[in-house]
C-alpha cells in the first residue's frame, strides 16, 4: 500500500512538472491598438476568440513592442535585439530592403529548431529578403528560413505597398515567368499580374495556410509557429464575411477579421490534441492607428471606438498609444487563468522567455536586449523589476521607462559630439498615465539619471547582462 501511495504521488508530481517542450505560438496582429479588443475595454468592436484566450490565461496591461512601427518590432521579437542597433536607424523595411536579421544570429526560430521543433511563419514578414536587394524573380534568399524557419508563407511586406503577392518559402507564388516582375515600388508594381492577391484575401488565406501547417506536424513533434495577420493595417479592406460586422467600419470589420484567424488557430490546437500543452502569445507590432480621413489618419469623435483605448497618441509616436500594446499569454496548467499582470513587458524579452522555459541559456551574442518574464507568466512576482526598456519611434527618436518614470527625447540619432540628445518630456505613468504633465523642471535629477542609462545602453551594445 506504501508502494502504491508513492507511485501515485511521483505520477502527480510527474503531471504538474513544466513540460519541456511546449508547442509554441506566437500571434502578432498589425496595428492592433490597447482599446481594439473586448477584455481590454471595447464595446462597439467584438472578439470573442481573443476574450476566451483571456479568459484562460493571463491579460498584460502594461506590456508594449520595442517600436512604434512594424519592422522594428518584427526584428525585436525575433532577435531580443533592438532594431536601432542595425542599419534600420528608423522607418520600415521598403520593399526592396535585404533581409535585416544577420545571418548566423540567434533567433527565436534557429533557437527553439536546434531543440527539435518544427518551425513556421505564416503571415506578413517585412523584414528584407537577399543580400543586397530581393530576386523577386528568383529565390527570394536569405530569408525566413535562413534564419531558423522550416516554413514561409505570407505577404513580403506591409499590405499597402508593393509587391502584394504570397510568398511561399523562396519563391513568389503563381508568378507567370512570361510576365516577371520588372519594377517594384511602395505604390506600383510593373509584372507579375498573376501573382497578385485581392486585399480582402490575405488574412484568410494566410489563417488557411497556419492551420493547414499545424495539422501537418506530427503529433510527437514540438511545434513553433508565428503567425502575424495583415488586414487591420491600412487600407482595412477585410473579407467579404466581416464586411459591415463591427458598426464601426472598415477598420472594425478587419478586427473582427482577426479575432477570426485567431479563433481558427485555436480550434486547429484543440483538433489536433495540442491545446493542453500550448503556450499562445498574442500581441501586436505597435499601437493602433484611427481611420484615414482624405489619406490621413483621422481623430475619432467622441464616442466612437477608439482604438488605444484612453492611452494618449498612435501608431508612429513615443506617447503609451504608439507603443503599449495588448498582451494575452495562455499555458494551460502553467499561467493563471482569467488573471492580470500590471508586471513592465516587452516582445523582445519573447527570446529570454521561452529560452528559460527550455532551460536553454542565450549565447554571449544573442538576444542583447531581453530579459525573461517567465516568473510573471507562471503568476509569481519577479525576483527584481524588469531593467530600463527602450522605445522608439518612426522617426527614430528615443523614450526611456524605468519603473513609473518615462522620459522621450525630442532629437532622432544617438548623443555625441558634446551635442547632447534634448529631453522631451519626463512623466510618471502610476500618477500620469494620459502623459499630461511634464515634470522635467521639478525632477532633473531623474532626467539626469535616464539620460545615462540611456546613452548606456546605447554605448554598450546590449542591456543584459
Amino acid at each position: 500500500m506504501v508502494g502504491l501511495a508513492l507511485a501515485a504521488g511521483r505520477a502527480r508530481a510527474q503531471d504538474s512538472a513544466p513540460p519541456r517542450t511546449p508547442d509554441i505560438v506566437v500571434i502578432l496582429a498589425d496595428d492592433l491598438g490597447y482599446g481594439d479588443l473586448g477584455c481590454y475595454g471595447a464595446t462597439k468592436v467584438k472578439t470573442p476568440n481573443l476574450d476566451r484566450l483571456a479568459a484562460a490565461g493571463m491579460r498584460f496591461t502594461d506590456a508594449h513592442s520595442p517600436s512604434a512601427v512594424c519592422s522594428p518590432t518584427r526584428y525585436g521579437l525575433l532577435t531580443g535585439r533592438y532594431a536601432w542597433r542595425t542599419s534600420l536607424k528608423q522607418g520600415v523595411c521598403q520593399p526592396n530592403a535585404p533581409l535585416l536579421i544577420e545571418r548566423g544570429r540567434t533567433t527565436l526560430a534557429s533557437m527553439l529548431k536546434g531543440r527539435g521543433y518544427a518551425t513556421a511563419v505564416v503571415g506578413k514578414w517585412h523584414l528584407g529578403f537577399g543580400d543586397d536587394e530581393p530576386d523577386w524573380n528568383g529565390a527570394l534568399q536569405p530569408g525566413p528560413l535562413e534564419v531558423g524557419f522550416d516554413a514561409f508563407f505570407g505577404i513580403p511586406v506591409v499590405n499597402m505597398w508593393q509587391p502584394l503577392v504570397f510568398v511561399e518559402n523562396h519563391r513568389v507564388v503563381g508568378l507567370d515567368p512570361a510576365d516577371p516582375i520588372t519594377d517594384v515600388k511602395t505604390g506600383t508594381l510593373t509584372g507579375g499580374v498573376a501573382a497578385r492577391i485581392p486585399l480582402e484575401q490575405i488574412d484568410v488565406r494566410q489563417a488557411e495556410k497556419a492551420v493547414a501547417w499545424i495539422e501537418s506536424v506530427p503529433r510527437e513533434t514540438p511545434l513553433f509557429l508565428f503567425f502575424a495577420t495583415s488586414t487591420i493595417h491600412e487600407p482595412c479592406q477585410p473579407h467579404p464575411r466581416f464586411q459591415g460586422t463591427s458598426g464601426c467600419g472598415a477598420r472594425g470589420d478587419c478586427v473582427h477579421e482577426h479575432d477570426w484567424c485567431v479563433g481558427q488557430i485555436l480550434d486547429a490546437l484543440e483538433r489536433t490534441g495540442r491545446a493542453g500543452n500550448a503556450l499562445v502569445m498574442h500581441s501586436s507590432d505597435n499601437g493602433g492607428m484611427p481611420p484615414y480621413v482624405n489619406g490621413r489618419p483621422g481623430e475619432l469623435r467622441e464616442g466612437d471606438h477608439r482604438p488605444n483605448g484612453s492611452l494618449r497618441g498612435k501608431k508612429w509616436e513615443l506617447w503609451e498609444g504608439g507603443h503599449r500594446v495588448p498582451m494575452i499569454v495562455r499555458w494551460p496548467g502553467h499561467t493563471p487563468a482569467g488573471t492580470v499582470s500590471g508586471e513592465l513587458v516587452c516582445l523582445i524579452d519573447v527570446l529570454a522567455t521561452c529560452a528559460e522555459i527550455l532551460g536553454q541559456p542565450l549565447p554571449e551574442d544573442a538576444g542583447e536586449d531581453s530579459f525573461s518574464f517567465l516568473p510573471v507568466m507562471l503568476g509569481r512576482q519577479p525576483a527584481t523589476p524588469r531593467p530600463p526598456l527602450v522605445m522608439h519611434d518612426l522617426q527614430g527618436r528615443f523614450a526611456i521607462r524605468d519603473g513609473a518614470w518615462k522620459l522621450s527625447f525630442g532629437k532622432a540619432g544617438p548623443a555625441s559630439g558634446g551635442s547632447p540628445r534634448p529631453a522631451g518630456m519626463l512623466v510618471n505613468l502610476e500618477q500620469d498615465p494620459g502623459e499630461t504633465t511634464d515634470l522635467r523642471a521639478e525632477q532633473p535629477e531623474i532626467v539626469a539619471r535616464l539620460t545615462a542609462q540611456l546613452e548606456k545602453i546605447e554605448q554598450d551594445g546590449r542591456s543584459r547582462p
